[in-house]
């Protein structure tokens, strides 16, 4: 029978960060394993560095380990969790199965005594933690193991899941051969991050973090080209399978010209094609033949969204985003989603990227995406991108893999559903 903790998942994320980004694995339950101090030590020794959270009917108080119940003596951090707020003082050096000793030899600072369900502290404990008593009773206790959320186990396998991932892109071959590289065209609001995902795009795959679109904080967006970008692989220095379109960004009364996006999806426009405010389209812009073909037009749109600001969308853009997925809809264009700055909201820590799809506030961003635009779940991906970092780190570069693998199957959706009769003719 699987044993649930008492802790709100806001609790278990605040305690995890304040004591440096554990991971939390319950050991003991009093009210599951018995209020026996044997039992708790039986069942959590020899498990590393512990947490122990005890629960009274208006606080939750605890005591954290950096050491197993060995022979030595060593410091115990108490600490008191009062909604948002965690106040500690540091107890010992004694011998930490004392902590759950009644008999307080060597303990007179701070006890546990699970047979009668109270703890004990003394006045010095008491007022640096803020209690007004020396005792307080209890109705459960827990202990849970401790480890580093990005321990070695972990890194070495988010390595072998990267250079997987790795191997999978480069491999890639369009769906039927019909084109040489997909192009995936990246639409989203300014400042949502599309020329920091071609830029981390890049940057793994030459194996260093570079910048070669430029990324600004400019309200206007700093695209105010079309451009198309080839990623050459720093492992053979041949260019991969895939080519990322970036286009001035989404705003409510600048930005990308509605008009302007069936001819980007048809492939009308040439690399550093400068947007015109006059509108003015010959016939045939920027193609040499006049008749873009299927290798010219766009097999994919990923939108892009900041975490930090899809649930602000202004319906203005909310309507922009439903028309422009119309036109998608029109043209077979598969479509999905990319959530940027995940890594930025409050209390997810890089740890939290291993999983991020089960944190709390990762889950209430798409849920927003789905409810606002109406994209579905299983389009919606999330990724971090390189801004501020000097090195490549292996969870950021599975996350933004695993977008990009999605994003070449979208692909070979449409140019599996495109009419054979249309491949070798103009759009």
């Amino acid at each position: 029978m699987e044993v649930a903790t008492r802790l709100t998942w806001m609790q278990e994320k605040k305690l995890q960060n304040y004591f440096g980004e554990k991971q939390f694995s319950l050991l003991y339950k009093a009210s599951v394993h018995g209020f026996s101090t044997d039992r708790l030590l039986q069942i959590c020794s020899k498990q590393g560095p512990t947490l122990t959270v005890i629960y009274s009917e208006d606080l939750t108080v605890g005591a954290y380990m950096q050491k197993d119940y060995g022979e030595g003596n060593y410091l115990v951090t108490v600490f008191v969790f009062q909604e948002t707020t965690i106040t500690e003082c540091k107890v010992g050096p004694f011998k930490l199965p004392m902590l759950f000793d009644k008999n307080v030899d060597g303990n007179l600072e701070v006890s546990i005594h699970l047979k009668e369900k109270t703890m004990y502290f003394n006045k010095n404990a008491m007022e640096k933690l803020g209690l007004s008593q020396i005792y307080i009773s209890f109705q459960d206790c827990e202990v849970f193991r401790c480890e580093d959320l990005l321990d070695e186990r972990k890194m070495s396998g988010l390595t072998e899941l990267k250079e997987s991932l790795l191997c999978a892109i480069r491999n890639y071959i369009p769906y039927g051969g019909l084109v040489h590289k997909v192009r995936i065209l990246l639409l989203g609001p300014v400042g949502a991050g599309k020329s920091s995902f071609f830029n981390s795009v890049r940057s793994i795959f030459r194996g260093h973090v570079t910048n070669q679109a430029l990324v600004g904080s400019d309200p206007t967006g700093t695209s105010e080209k079309y451009r198309t970008y080839f990623i050459k692989d720093g492992k053979d220095n041949n260019t991969l399978p895939f080519i990322l379109c970036d286009t001035m960004g989404l705003s409510e009364k600048e930005g990308l010209d509605m008009d302007d996006i069936p001819y980007i999806l048809e492939g009308h426009f040439p690399d550093k094609y400068q947007f015109n405010s006059l509108k003015l389209r010959p016939k045939g812009i920027g193609n040499h033949t006049g008749c873009p073909l299927l290798k010219d037009r766009i097999h994919c749109v990923a939108f892009v969204f900041s975490a930090n600001s899809v649930g602000q969308l202004s319906h203005e853009m909310v309507e922009k985003i439903k028309r422009i997925r119309r036109e998608l809809i029109k043209s077979d264009v598969v479509h999905v989603v990319l959530l940027t700055h995940v890594d930025t909201l409050d209390l997810i820590t890089k740890g939290d990227l291993i999983d991020v799809y089960k944190c709390v506030p990762v889950k209430l961003q798409l849920e927003a995406v789905h409810r606002k635009l109406g994209f579905a779940l299983s389009d919606i991906f999330v990724v971090s991108n390189y801004t501020s970092e000097w090195e490549l780190e292996p969870v950021i570069d599975v996350l933004i893999l695993s977008a990009l693998k999605e994003m070449l199957r979208a692909a070979d959706d449409f140019l599996e559903n495109f009419p054979l009769e249309k491949t070798g003719r103009c759009v």
